[in-house]
């Protein structure tokens, strides 16, 4: 048993510090106590369940045919490298602070309320939309399977495109179903996603060894094209480096894998949501880092396996947009092989959208049990021990998003929002090792601070990479969220009335 000294709230104002102690003590209350049922293995799917989605169904032919051509490989692994570094920051506060609410909860610990509060506004915005955007993709999987089995839907519950307003009638059924999942336990969700996971890596395997014998060589040559300049954006739509530097990133070459690589990390996008079920896993020092590294890893090996088979199959430049793996196997004459991809596809998304809910629903969970929010919305169910307020709450109002929203051109919010996270993590590692060097830490990242710093400039770099609306938007909804703070966070914190 530790002998160290609990330092109490650190700080004043708008950067108190709730320290690790009082933040472990909150999870034993029994009102809003979560159960601890999860494994290493439930985390590791829980990883793989989130990041293998439309990046490796969608992107892999887009930067592919856009961006890196056979090189895209090497992107995935580049990008895998980038989300490797801030995976191992994750993993340490995850074993040391092992409380629901991942980056807001570390944050708190580190950084001060303030920030906290921020990068849990943050989350909350990132998560919400994630899981609405995929809810509309899985829509969209759903509906041209039910074409093509002659039983569509009317325009009208078709959802918002084309120009043309309507109602997605899948998209929010489908929130509303994976709400319920979530309020009845955890551990539901994690058989539930165990069994689409196992559906999708199934899906994923066949076309890395079925494609491996339609593999045309001479697809590879050059494996990286030669480099020539990207169109360059104009007002808000360039990236923001590009604005600040005058700096347009090349397509192809050397420098194209990196472009890509800054798109491709977007696939990767969903391993930090293993470290929001810290505080229901049954020993969260060690399967935490297990489960963190595990899905990060598989999802890499998976995605490499997969771009080098694609771009083997058709040349780089025939590849579609839309559906790249299931268009290769119909360019070489093997339809059943891309009907199966659409029905992979369709099946994964939704272990996508559930656990990007989950995701979201702990860190309001969090943020509500400090005060920062109503803490109504923090009590558990006294049967299913969820916290079934908040996730009504959030699947209401995500599933109406999802269904009467065509929001592609805020998915960009998502990306943002997990670089930003990324580097408050990595900020906050170096500045606990300094405050409480005492604290026990099951895994420790190396290299601090020099790691950790590099970390940042990693994820800094991706996100100068953006669009500058989306950096636009973002601000808007930071405002937004610090209002909030200074009207209701603040006054009704629970470090507001500690002596």
């Amino acid at each position: 048993m530790s002998t160290q000294q609990d330092p109490g709230p650190a700080g004043n104002g708008l950067f108190r510090t709730k320290n690790v102690e009082q933040s472990i003590r909150d999870t034993e209350e029994p009102e809003f106590q979560l159960r601890k049922t999860l494994s290493a293995l439930d985390l590791t799917v829980f990883g793989v369940g989130v990041i293998i989605g439309t990046g490796i169904f969608v992107l892999t032919g887009v930067v592919a045919r856009d961006n890196a051509g056979p090189a895209t490989a090497i992107a995935f692994v580049v990008s895998g490298i980038v989300c490797g570094l801030a995976a191992l920051c994750y993993a340490e506060f995850a074993s040391t602070v092992p409380v629901a609410g991942s980056a807001y909860t570390f944050s708190y610990a580190s950084l001060g309320e303030l920030p906290a509060w921020i990068i849990g506004w943050d989350l909350v915005l990132e998560l919400a939309l994630g899981c609405a955007v995929v809810a509309v993709g899985w829509s969209g999987y759903v509906r041209s399977l039910l074409e093509t089995a002659g039983a569509g839907l009317p325009d009208f519950l078709s959802g918002t495109h084309d120009g043309k307003f309507g109602f997605d009638l899948l998209a929010f059924l489908l929130v509303i179903a994976l709400t319920c999942v979530l309020i009845v336990g955890v551990k539901l969700s994690s058989r539930v996603t165990t069994v689409i996971v196992a559906i999708k890596v199934t899906v994923v395997l066949l076309v890395i060894v079925v494609g491996a014998f339609l593999v045309n060589s001479a697809n590879y040559t050059p494996f990286v094209p030669p480099s020539k300049p990207s169109p360059a954006g104009d007002g808000l739509t360039a990236p923001l480096v590009q604005l600040i530097f005058g700096f347009t990133p090349a397509n192809f070459g050397v420098m194209g894998i990196f472009t890509a690589a800054a798109v491709v990390f977007f696939a990767f996008i969903g391993f930090d949501i293993v470290a929001t079920a810290a505080e229901e896993t049954r020993s969260p020092q060690r399967d935490v880092p297990r489960g963190i590294f595990g899905s990060l890893f598989i999802c890499t090996v998976l995605y490499v396996a997969v771009s080098i088979v694609v771009t083997g199959m058709q040349h780089y430049s025939e590849l579609s947009v839309d559906a790249p793996l299931a268009d290769a196997f119909k360019s070489v004459g093997h339809p059943f092989w891309a009907g199966l991809i659409s029905f992979g596809a369709a099946v994964g998304l939704t272990s996508v959208s559930m656990i990007l809910l989950l995701g979201q629903t702990r860190v309001f969970f969090a943020m509500s049990r400090d005060g920062l929010l109503p803490r109504t919305f923090s009590r558990v169910h006294p049967r299913f021990g969820t916290p079934y307020r908040s996730t009504v709450l959030l699947g209401l109002i995500v599933a109406v998003v999802a269904g009467f929203t065509s929001i592609s051109e805020l998915a960009e919010l998502v990306n943002i929002g997990t670089l930003f996270a990324f580097v408050v993590v990595a900020l906050g590692v170096i500045i606990l090792r300094g405050q409480r060097p005492d604290l026990p830490r099951a895994f420790r990242t190396p290299l601090v601070p020099y790691l950790p710093v590099v970390s940042v400039l990693a994820s800094l770099w991706l996100m100068l990479n953006l669009p500058a609306e989306t950096w636009l938007r973002f601000g808007v909804w930071m405002v937004v969220g610090i209002v909030v703070y200074f009207a209701y966070g603040r006054g009704h914190s629970r470090l507001s009335a500690a002596p």
